[in-house]
């Protein structure tokens, strides 16, 4: 019925990529921008890294984050993929959500006490982002067989709902 939905799914895909591209590339740049908050630096020159850092948080990393993840459901609901490797998947952007949150706080501690809040060291969390995206990126090229996990039957099928649209199948 809806014929123009199931095309639409490349273009889903394209804004997935690239959002989880900029969100992973700046969750790995922004530990590094947040080391630069040394109680060393001149009062100016803080200000302007802490301005940086926090507009980049606020204005390229979240809301790359949730367009990714907006784009990823869709994705997941129009090619009804309903998969093991997918719910692995589902637990590493899970771990990549927390660390966002985790830099995110970090940087809140810096502008809040400046000179008193060190921020952790940055290899740290750009790390663990590193670690997420890999593995996140092995599943989705591998879609390794993850049977044996003994994930419900109900996880793993459509539970035939009824949409107020057709959804195309694969």
């Amino acid at each position: 019925m809806l014929d123009w939905l199931h095309s639409t799914i490349p273009l889903w895909k394209a804004l997935h990529i690239v959002a989880l591209s900029v969100w992973c590339g700046a969750l790995i740049a922004l530990p590094m921008m947040l080391s630069r908050h040394d109680p060393a630096v001149a009062p100016g020159d803080y200000r302007i890294i802490r301005q940086a850092s926090h507009l980049t948080y606020t204005v390229v990393v979240t809301p790359a984050g949730v367009i990714a993840v907006v784009a990823g459901t869709c994705l997941i609901f129009l090619r009804q993929t309903f998969e093991p490797w997918l719910f692995a998947k589902l637990a590493l952007v899970a771990a990549l959500v927390m660390l966002h949150a985790w830099i995110g706080h970090g940087l809140d501690r810096v502008g809040e006490t400046p000179g008193t809040h060190r921020p952790p060291n940055p290899y740290l969390p750009g790390s663990g982002v590193l670690i997420c995206a890999a593995a996140i990126l092995a599943l989705v090229l591998g879609k390794p067989d993850l049977g044996w996990i003994g994930i419900p039957e109900w996880l793993r099928t459509p539970r035939q709902g009824h949409w107020p649209f057709d959804v195309p199948s694969r």
